[in-house]
Parts: C-alpha cells; structure tokens; sequence
C-alpha cells in the first residue's frame, strides 16, 4: 500500500497534459476510439490513487478488451507506446520528443511491395540503404501519405533529374506538397498531369533564361505556385524574363514575382511604370545619401525603408533634399535621424518647400523676438525650449502683447534672476487682467525703457550655425 498519494479531489481537479505534437501530427490522422484510448491512458499514468487495472481502463471507455489492446497496438506502430507483456497487458507511454528522434519498428511486411517497387525505381543508378528505407517509411507514417504516392514523387524526380537524385531531395519534394494537403496516389496524379499540360509554358520560359535541360520537380511547381496561386499569365512572366538586364535564375524569378505579388502589380504596364518610379526613387536616395555624407553600395534596403515612407507620406522630392541639407548642417547624419525629423515635419502637416520655408522662417523669427528679451537681460546665451514654452504661454495662454512683455523685461532688467522675474510680472498682470502699458503703468509705476531693436526676421536660408542649432533643437523636441 502507498505511504501517501493524491486524493481522488485533487486528481480530478488536476490537469493532464496533451503535447501540440500529438494534436498537430497525430490526432487529425487516427480513428476516434483509438485518440480516447490514448489520451486516458495518459490520464491514467498521471493518476496514481486510481484502480490501474486493464479491465477496469476498458470497461471505463465502454470497450472491449480486444478493442483496447488494437488501439495501443496502433500507438505502438505509431512509436508512441511500447506494449511490454501482452498477459497481462502492460504499457509504457514514450515522451514524443523521443519519438520524433528515434527510429521506429514496422512490421516486416508492412512495406515489403513499396520497397521492391522504389528497388525497381533505381535499378542501374543506385542502391536503397537501410537508412534511406527508414526515412521513407518514417515519413509515410508522419504524414499519412499513401505508399503509391510517395512512389509516383520518386519515378518523376529520378526521370526528371536523370540521375541518382538523394533520397533527402525526393522527401523535400514529397513534404512540400503533404504541406499542401496532396497526399493520396490520386492527388499527386493530378498534380503531375498538371504538370505535363504546362510544358509548353515552361520550355518557353526557359527558352527565354538560357536554361538548357529539362525542368525540374520544384521548378514545374513554382510555374504552378505563379500561374495558379498568384494570377500571373504567361506574358507578363515573359516580359519580366526579357526586360532584365541579365539573365537570372528561375529562383531569382520566383523572388521578382512574388514581390510584384505582394504588390499586386499584375500587368506589364503596371510593372514597367513601378520599374521606372524605383529607378526615380533610387535617384533620390542616391542624391540624399550624398547630402548626408553616406553612401550605400546596395540602395535597394534606403529605398524600401526610408524614400518609400517619406513619398508616401506626401513628402515632394525637392522637399526631401532640403530637409537632408538641413540635417547635414545641423550635425543629423544618419538616416534614422532624418526619419525623425520627416515624421515630426510630418505631424506638423508641413508637406511642401514652401511650407518647409515659412516654417523655418517662423521658428527663427520667433527666436530672434525671444534673444531680444535674452540680450536686453543680459542673458548670454541662445534660445532654448523652455524659453519657446515660457513665449508661448505668455503669448498665446495670457494673451500679452509683445509691447506688454518688452515692457515688463525693462522691470526685470537687473534683477537678480531677471527671467524669473520677468515671468512673475506677468503672471500678475494676467492674474490682474492687466493688457496694456498703460494699465501696467498705473498698477506697477516704474521708468519704462525703450526696447531694444529686434532682430531681421529670417528670410531665404542664409543663417547662422547657432541659429541652426537652434532651429533644429525646436524641430527635434516635437513630440511624435
């Protein structure tokens, strides 16, 4: 008797385990009886306070003993159990992981006319190994797939590829297709004659590539994959072969394809436009890259990655070369860092030179109103974004006019922290509703000095490195 053991309120409440593997490989293929044996079984092992009895397990599924025991003689040919004695039954469950990596038993002459028929496949090329045999019927039990079938695959490969082609090609072949769902001799029948009815296009194809010999099983397989599955018809994927400016792979073509898919661009037209558009697109990168002091030998990852997203986001090109311009002389010499700077010009809705332009004159006009305050306070240094915010909550939030804030800058004039100063007189003005000089005159009487002249406003783009720094400094604290 056990020293201790689970109580039967704590077994039911448990759980039992079901590895995907067995779900994803092995459930879909077995009868119903058979998965209700095994996953009690399971359930048994794990539930040791239960009566672990061969009757008992049967009369629990309702089933007979003979029935039981071919359900775990199924498992065991799957390699998923071992049955150890027959009298009485015992068995043991096998983690799948050892499954998968160990070789499995199959009864002699399980697959005695498969061998003799792939034998015959062979004959004056090369011999089968034990090894090569295992595969096979490891995979015809993995995958469900009829024996004919796997044959049918195996006469097409070695009379395709006229020679001894390796067992590992065959199976790549045959595990493509199982992936599709053709498992049966009558599927891969199908798949072959259709195959056969688009000879014709494929020589044509290979005309047109300089491939001289016959086609191969994956090759006929991609024509399928781009006449059928994409929507391509036999012109475009001539025309693409011809306006190549070299010859290419069928490979290579696969990859050209099955972007133009992605793209849906399915007619000639189509393609010949995008072609000459990237060509435009590559110019521009190549034409940025050089503003931002880069050079990239393949273009092709800028163009994708960066001249794509900054079109589609409505940026002109003429804009893109002054924003790149602008980021070389602001010390931003990365791509990345001319992204940031197009996606907070972006938030900004300024899509154009021209709004480029009177952007940036704005920024340095506004600045210039702000150093004014800095050098009549004798504040030696440049603009920054507290400044900006500070500017704006007067400006914009108090509604004080420039003549009110010059006014209040000649109060805080020598003062011991004069910007400090500045603000609190103005945040009693707001709070006394104060808008005017005058107004300011009579609740804080005090000698008013002229303000000083304020800067030239910006115009075209002739400025200087500090203001530069500046202006980018604003464009970079944007929030995106």
């Amino acid at each position: 008797m056990s020293f201790c053991k689970y109580s039967t309120e704590f077994i039911a409440s448990s759980k039992t385990e079901l590895d995907n593997i067995f779900i994803n490989d092995y459930l879909p293929f077995a009868k119903p009886q058979d998965v209700v044996v095994y996953v009690y079984g399971l359930y048994i092992c794990n539930s040791n306070s239960f009566d672990n009895s061969f009757e008992n397990f049967a009369r629990t599924l309702n089933m007979t003993e003979e029935e039981v025991v071919a359900s775990f003689e199924y498992w065991e040919e799957q390699g998923l159990v071992q049955i150890l004695r027959t009298n009485p039954i015992g068995i043991t469950y096998i983690p799948l992981k050892n499954v998968l990596s160990a070789n499995k038993l199959y009864k002699p002459d399980k697959y005695t006319v498969f061998n003799q028929q792939a034998n015959d496949i062979f004959m004056g090329k090369r011999a089968i190994s034990k090894h090569e045999y295992q595969e096979y019927y490891d995979f015809l039990e993995r995958y469900h797939f009829e024996p004919e079938a796997l044959l049918m695959i195996m006469k097409y490969c070695v009379e395709t590829k006229k020679s001894a082609v390796g067992y590992n090609y065959i199976l790549t072949v045959a595990k493509n297709w199982a992936s599709e769902g053709i498992t049966t001799t009558l599927q891969v029948e199908e798949r072959l004659q259709r195959f056969e009815e688009k000879s014709p296009e494929i020589t044509e194809i290979f005309n047109c590539l300089g491939i001289k010999r016959a086609p191969y099983v994956e090759e006929r397989a991609l024509l399928n994959k781009w006449l059928n599955e994409y929507g391509f018809n036999l012109e475009v994927i001539l025309h693409i072969c011809k306006s190549q400016k070299k010859r290419i792979s069928f490979e290579r073509l696969d990859v050209i394809l099955t972007k133009y898919y992605e793209m849906k661009l399915f007619s000639s037209v189509e393609i010949d436009n995008f072609e000459k558009e990237k060509q435009e697109l590559y110019s521009i990168a190549k034409e940025i890259n050089k503003s931002l002091g880069l050079y990239y030998e393949n273009l092709e990852t800028v163009v994708e990655n960066y001249i794509l997203k900054w079109i589609n986001m409505g940026f002109d090109k003429n804009l893109l070369f002054e924003i790149a311009e602008f980021c070389f002389r602001t010390s931003v010499r990365t791509l990345d860092g001319m992204d940031r700077t197009c996606a907070k010009l972006f938030k900004l809705g300024i899509l154009s030179s021209t709004a480029f332009e009177e952007y940036i004159g704005n920024i340095i006009a506004l600045d210039n109103k702000i150093q004014a305050l800095l050098d009549e306070l004798n504040i030696n240094r440049i603009v920054n974004y507290i400044d900006r915010e500070n500017y704006k909550t007067w400006t914009e939030g108090w509604k004080m006019s420039e003549e009110l804030i010059s006014h209040a800058c000649s109060l805080a004039k020598g003062k011991e922290n004069p910007l400090k100063y500045l603000s609190r007189v103005l945040a009693d003005w707001h709070e006394k509703g104060i808008k005017s000089v005058a107004e300011a005159k009579d609740t804080l009487p005090t000698q008013v000095q002229a303000a000083p002249q304020a800067k030239k406003n910006f115009t075209g783009r002739s400025y200087s490195q500090g203001q530069l720094n500046a202006l980018f400094q604003s464009i970079d604290e944007i929030d995106i």
